[in-house]
């Protein structure tokens, strides 16, 4: 074990003296009696549960479109009840604002008539649906499931790195990644007071039976997904398998008289809320895209006139792209009147000469992201790339600068992982999944994702990184 922390980037385990910080304190106890067989033993045990399961994810643009396992590290990040409690307050004011944000800009507008956020980034985004404007949504809640991706740079320093608002993924490993823990070693939650993570299926569907229209008082709930060749479609399985509700096709259901039904073996029975993992384009070929084959023709309609409710809704879209992200501040501020808890990391928009100037003169040190970019891809490190890779990247910007974004490269924290060589510290960042119905809840803990390889930042799976179970130790 190398008991010495990585200079510059805060240690989770280790304070810069390399002591053991107390939140770690028992569970370095118990590994140091172990020998490391015993931890290469178990993960290998915990790779072949994952594929007995079959808990694996496609990559989007490779060739044999072969699908994989995330790697799983055996090691858990821990969180503190207090520190837990603090970072869960800020998280939830954040998608209060984002929502409070949706509901305004496809009604009232208040934030573009108070000069806050410009008609133009508002009503000229690529997301933003002027179908939905004026359409009235229960609760008021368009993104009634939030993936919110958070770094720490600190010991009580978290910045948020993005809002994941139309279908964020991820939270199936939360829950699998627990079950595989509690079954390699039930001796580590005997001695350690976690908070548990199994309810999250329950509370998903409490929010969405809440997000059903009025006048039902027993919703029907199905998840919607692409299909079988979905990168995510595990997730989609799952959750529908854990909810007791159906998982359904476009071609599974159809609309009548603006209401959706789904055709069962029973004949035809009406659907009041999907969980819809399908984008906004490819919903309904009437409205979007004529091409779609993954929809429902006249869903939009249905939608629209109250008879169904889509999480998340749509048009969410707007409020996660990237070059929206620099005003939730102003949002808290603005809907709630407070100031925020969490910070955004400092980013230049390059639709801005000023910070397009500053921007070109600094790639080499500087992460470049794409407005609409996720997942990892089409995103610049500048200080693991070559200069070949900057300057076609430098070529990419000049042709559209308004569809990038820039900030600092960030010094994420380390957690202790299983590698190759042993134990070592690796770069994390952490995606809780917050639920918004009559309420905002989230239960603790998260998705945190893992840079395997020495010296990387980039923990998005299909970029090859790896996940681990977060623990949050109650009181």
């Amino acid at each position: 074990m190398n008991t010495q922390p990585t200079p510059k980037y805060f240690n989770e385990m280790l304070t810069n003296s390399g002591d053991v910080r107390d939140i770690y304190q028992q569970y370095m106890q118990w590994q140091q009696g172990l020998p490391n067989s015993t931890l290469e033993r178990k993960s290998a045990e915990a790779e072949l549960l994952f594929r007995r399961m079959g808990i694996t994810f496609a990559v989007y643009g490779e060739a044999d479109g072969a699908e994989r396992l995330i790697p799983f590290d055996i090691v858990p990040r821990i969180f503190g009840a207090a520190e837990w409690q603090r970072l869960e307050l800020g998280i939830k004011q954040r998608v209060k604002a984002l929502n409070a944000f949706l509901h305004d800009i496809y009604h009232e507008q208040n934030i573009i008539k108070a000069g806050i956020i410009s008609a133009h980034q508002v009503l000229d985004n690529a997301m933003y649906r002027p179908e939905m404007q004026g359409v009235d949504l229960p609760n008021q809640v368009y993104a009634h499931i939030a993936g919110i991706d958070l770094v720490r740079v600190s010991e009580n320093e978290f910045y948020v790195l993005e809002d994941n608002l139309r279908t964020p993924s991820g939270v199936s490993y939360m829950l699998e990644n627990r079950k595989a823990m509690m079954r390699l070693f039930p001796e580590l939650f005997a001695n350690h007071t976690v908070e548990p993570v199994e309810h999250y299926p329950q509370m998903l569907l409490d929010t969405l039976r809440e997000a059903a229209p009025a006048y039902v008082s027993d919703p029907v709930i199905v998840v919607m997904t692409p299909g079988a060749y979905n990168s995510a479609y595990f997730e989609h399985a799952f959750l529908a398998s854990q909810m007791g509700v159906e998982l359904v096709e476009g071609q599974d259901l159809f609309v009548h008289q603006q209401k959706v039904y789904m055709h069962t073996t029973e004949g035809p029975q009406q659907v009041h809320v999907i969980y819809r993992r399908v984008d906004d384009d490819y919903l309904d070929p009437l409205a979007f895209r004529p091409d779609s084959t993954l929809g429902v023709r006249g869903l939009l309609d249905a939608y629209c006139s109250g008879n169904v409710v889509l999480a998340n809704g749509v048009g969410t879209g707007v409020a996660d792209d990237k070059s929206t992200y620099l005003h939730v501040p102003d949002m808290i501020r603005f809907y709630l009147d407070e100031q925020p808890l969490l910070s955004n990391v400092p980013t230049w928009r390059l639709s801005d000469k000023d910070d397009l100037k500053y921007v070109l003169a600094n790639l080499p040190e500087l992460v470049v992201k794409e407005v609409q970019g996720s997942g990892g891809y089409g995103m610049l490190v500048g200080p693991t790339s070559s200069k070949a890779e900057i300057e076609a990247y430098r070529q990419r910007i000049l042709s559209e600068p308004a569809n990038f974004i820039a900030q600092p490269t960030l010094a994420l924290s380390t957690c202790p992982t299983l590698v190759e060589s042993g134990v070592a510290p690796r770069h994390v960042d952490l995606r809780p999944f917050v639920l918004s119905g009559k309420e905002v809840r989230l239960v603790p803990g998260g998705l945190t994702r893992v840079a395997l390889s020495e010296g990387s930042l980039v923990v998005n799976s299909s970029q090859g990184g790896g996940t681990k179970d977060t623990w949050v130790l109650e009181d």
